[in-house]
C-alpha cells in the first residue's frame, strides 16, 4: 500500500490548489515527490493530492426562467454601484445581497421573424435570430426554432470535452408546468440550430433519469453495442445523405455509451432522495413541484451529475393561475394590463415576488449545502441566473430583460447594483461563457459581440 502525506509547509502550491493549480504540472508534481511517473496513474485520482491532477474550481450555472416581463419600478434597484436597496419584488434576495449583481440595460437585440414573446425566450440563451416558420405568434410573422445553439449547451459542450470537467449529462434541464407541446413559446435550449430540448417537468421523471437508470444500464450497454455495429454495416451501403443522418444517430449512440461509462465510474456521495408520492402535474401543485425540482437539482449537484442546469418556470406567454397566493387571473392576461390599472399592479408584483423567493429558496440550499470536495458552500461555486423573455408584460419591450445574478461560481464581483446602458444581451452570453474559460469571440448574432465579453469580474 502507497501512503503519501502532504505538508502544507513543504509544499505550499498545494495547500492552495485551486489557486495555483495551472503551475505545477503532473511530472513536475512526480519530481518534487520523488515518485516515477510511471505510478501517476494510480495516484492522481487521490483527492487528498489536491494539486495533484491540475484543475480548475468545479463552477456551476443555472439559469431558471419566469415569463411575462416584471413590474420595472418595483423590480429594479434605483441605485448604480455596490449601495444600493432592494425594490419590494427583489426583497427575498436581502440575505444574499453581498453575493448578488442585478444588471439592468441589457437588451434582446435579435429581430426578424416571430413576436417579442417568441424571439423573448427562442433568443434568450441562443443570442440569434429564429429560423422562418408556420408558427403565428399574436403579431408579427410566424416563425419556427431558433437558428442556434443556447449558450448552455455551448458550455456544457466545452466542459463534457474535457475529462477533468465531464460529468454524467453534462447539463440537466427541469422544467415546472411546462406546457404539454412543442413550439417557440415552450423551448429556451437548443442543442444545435432547428434542435430544441425539452425541459423535463415531472420530477419522478427527472427521478428515474437521474437514478433509475442504473439497473438497466448493463442491458442497454448490450444493446448500444449492437446498435453501433449494426449503423456501421448499413452506413458502408448508404447514400451520402443518408450517412449524415447515420452519422447523427451514432454520434447519440457514443453520447448514451459516454454517460453509461460516467455513470459506472461514479459514485454517489449523498442519499438518493425520496420524493412526496403522488404529486399531481397541476396549476395548483405549482409551489410543490417547484420545491422538489429544486432539491432533485441540489441533489444531482451534490453527485456532480451536471454542471449546467436551467429551471423553466411555465413558457413565454405563461397562464399560471397564482391561486395559493390568492390571485384567480392567469399571469399572461395580467401581464397586458396597463400601468393604471393597480390592482393589475399589484397582483403581478406579487407573482414575481413569489418567483423571487424561489431563487432565495434555492439560493438558500446551495449556501447551506458544502462544496463536496473543496472549501465553502455549493452557492460559492454557483451562479444562479434569473431572467425572462421580456423586460415589461404590457409594452412587449426586448428592452432592459431582468438579468439577477446570485453566488459566486463565475467570479464575478457581486454585491452591485449595475446600469448598463442598454447592451446587447450577447455580451453577457459571452461572460458566461469565458466564466467557465471558454473564451469564444462571438456568440449567436455577430453584430452584436462588436464590443465583447461583458466585464463583470
Amino acid at each position: 500500500m502507497i501512503s503519501v502525506r502532504i505538508l502544507p509547509e513543504t509544499y505550499p502550491t498545494m495547500h492552495n490548489a485551486h489557486r495555483n493549480a495551472d503551475s505545477v504540472s503532473r511530472r513536475n508534481f512526480a519530481k518534487q515527490m520523488g515518485i516515477g511517473v510511471t505510478s501517476l496513474p494510480f495516484l492522481m485520482n487521490l483527492t487528498s493530492l489536491g494539486l495533484a491532477a491540475p484543475a480548475r474550481p468545479r463552477q456551476r450555472l443555472i439559469v431558471v426562467f419566469s415569463p411575462n416581463g416584471v413590474i420595472p419600478t418595483n423590480f429594479w434597484p434605483d441605485e448604480d454601484g455596490e449601495q444600493f436597496n432592494l425594490k419590494s419584488i427583489l426583497a427575498p434576495l436581502e440575505p444574499f445581497k453581498n453575493r448578488l449583481l442585478t444588471l439592468h440595460g441589457v437588451c434582446d437585440r435579435i429581430r426578424g421573424d416571430g413576436d417579442n414573446h417568441m424571439r423573448g425566450i427562442g433568443c434568450l440563451l441562443t443570442g440569434d435570430e429564429l429560423y422562418p416558420g408556420n408558427i403565428q405568434g399574436g403579431s408579427d410573422t410566424p416563425a419556427g426554432w431558433a437558428s442556434g445553439i443556447s449558450i448552455d449547451q455551448e458550455i456544457k459542450n466545452y466542459l463534457q470535452a474535457n475529462s477533468e470537467t465531464q460529468t454524467r449529462f453534462g447539463a440537466l434541464e427541469f422544467g415546472v408546468a411546462v406546457p404539454n407541446r412543442a413550439d417557440t413559446w415552450t423551448r429556451m435550449c437548443y442543442s444545435g440550430p432547428n434542435k430544441p430540448i425539452a425541459p423535463i417537468d415531472d420530477p419522478y421523471v427527472m427521478f428515474n433519469k437521474l437514478y433509475g437508470q442504473r439497473k438497466d444500464e448493463e442491458s442497454l450497454k448490450s444493446i448500444l453495442d449492437e446498435l453501433q455495429q449494426d449503423l456501421v454495416k448499413v452506413s458502408q451501403k448508404a447514400s451520402v445523405e443518408d450517412r449524415k443522418l447515420l452519422a447523427e444517430h451514432q454520434s447519440l449512440v457514443r453520447d448514451l455509451e459516454k454517460q453509461l461509462s460516467l455513470s459506472e465510474s461514479s459514485s454517489l456521495s449523498h442519499q438518493i432522495p425520496q420524493l412526496d408520492p403522488n404529486v399531481e402535474d397541476n396549476n395548483d401543485n405549482i409551489p410543490k413541484l417547484t420545491r422538489m425540482q429544486m432539491d432533485l437539482m441540489v441533489h444531482s449537484m451534490q453527485a456532480d451529475f451536471a454542471r449546467v442546469f436551467t429551471f423553466q418556470f411555465t413558457n413565454s406567454v405563461g397562464q399560471a393561475k397564482m391561486r395559493w397566493l390568492g390571485i384567480d387571473e392567469d399571469h399572461h392576461g395580467l401581464s397586458h394590463e396597463p400601468d393604471s390599472n393597480e390592482s393589475a399592479v399589484e397582483k403581478l408584483t406579487k407573482i414575481n415576488h413569489w418567483y423571487c423567493e424561489q431563487i432565495a429558496y434555492l439560493a438558500q440550499r446551495l449556501a447551506d449545502t458544502p462544496e463536496p470536495g473543496a472549501n465553502g458552500s455549493m452557492l460559492d461555486h454557483t451562479t444562479i441566473v434569473w431572467t425572462n423573455e421580456l423586460g415589461k408584460g404590457n409594452s412587449h419591450t426586448l428592452d432592459d430583460i431582468p438579468f439577477v445574478l446570485v453566488g459566486g461560481g463565475l467570479g464575478y464581483k457581486t454585491g452591485r447594483s449595475l446600469k448598463l446602458g442598454g447592451i446587447s444581451h450577447n455580451r453577457l452570453l459571452l461572460s458566461l461563457a469565458h466564466g467557465f474559460g471558454h473564451t469564444l469571440s462571438t456568440f449567436g448574432n455577430v453584430d452584436h459581440c462588436v464590443d465583447g465579453p461583458l466585464i463583470l469580474s
